[in-house]
């Protein structure tokens, strides 16, 4: 019979494997640890003898239960208060992904958002066999489609993503000198700086999750965006400290600790030296991994 070890031994080589996959599905880190640890629990109960590759099988199990999650959240993020936006990871944070493969997937929250965008069966498809080699005739088993189906799910996926969220890699130097202005800019409230930071057609994200204040629709627009920020420096009496400058879902970005206490991501999309988005995350219950990371 199998000790503990023996059975927990293929599962915690591919736990990374698991968070990631569950990640990108979901869009919460939170989620995808639920995720995993349901895949491991049945890992445990499975007849492990007749399983040849425990990573495809895991991988399988993992997107199956994230396509039953995904069926569950439909209604809520239907009703959603505000933009919605993927829960946010520091740089520095191995999950939900190894950090040999972050460097090689984008991980930033315009890539996420456009994979969010996807149907959960093209998700689903392009996940597994782009991100983590599964060939299309295991993934046709998992979905019950046909194998040229999945083919078809994945093209419509890459051509996807190819024109909603193109890859541009910042150079750190430059991206920690656009995020330190931007933080500056917006604690002083200088609009002309802040002007000066951004693209003409900019888009302001805020996620609030109806549970903090924040804006309820997309801003759009270099005025419209600067205008918002210097009015947000007005209202303040002391400026927020900052926890922590780098990083963000791979963009460049802050974390900052507001007047309520609580923490708040900044994540900047950057596009030929001006920033082209701006990602807000004030939704406590997406901020967990934050405030464990940065606040005692």
């Amino acid at each position: 019979m199998a000790g503990p070890d023996d059975v927990a031994a293929p599962f915690a080589a591919l736990r990374d494997d698991l968070v990631g996959l569950a990640y990108r599905m979901t869009g919460s880190l939170a989620t995808a640890e639920d995720i995993a640890q349901e895949a491991f629990l049945r890992w445990n109960a499975a007849e492990r003898d007749r399983i040849e590759v425990p990573r495809a099988w895991l991988l399988k199990v993992a997107a199956r239960l994230s396509l039953d999650h995904l069926k569950s959240a439909r209604h809520r993020r239907e009703i959603y208060v505000g933009p919605w936006l993927p829960e946010p990871v520091l740089e520095s944070e191995e999950p939900p992904q190894e950090a040999e493969r972050m460097r090689a997937q984008d991980l930033s929250v315009a890539f996420l958002l456009t994979l969010q965008r996807l149907n959960p069966a093209e998700r689903a498809v392009f996940i597994l066999h782009d991100l983590f080699g599964t060939p299309f005739a295991e993934i046709a088993v998992l979905l019950r489609r046909t194998e040229a189906g999945c083919r078809k799910l994945a093209e419509r996926a890459r051509a996807r993503l190819d024109a909603d969220a193109p890859r541009r890699e910042v150079p750190e130097a430059e991206a920690r000198r656009i995020a330190a202005a931007f933080l500056a800019a917006s604690r002083e409230g200088d609009e002309a700086a802040l002007r000066a930071l951004l693209a003409r057609d900019v888009v302001l994200h805020t996620d609030g999750g109806g549970v903090r204040p924040a804006a309820r629709n997309l801003i759009a627009g270099a005025e419209k965006v600067g205008r918002f920020f210097a009015g947000l420096a007005r209202k303040r009496s002391a400026a927020p400290e900052l926890l922590h400058l780098g990083r963000i879902n791979a963009l460049p970005g802050f974390v900052t600790l507001e007047a309520d206490g609580l923490p708040q991501t900044t994540a900047l999309e950057i596009r030929d030296g001006q920033v082209v988005a701006i990602y807000v995350m004030r939704n406590p219950d997406k901020l967990g991994a934050v405030r464990a990371r940065l606040l005692p």
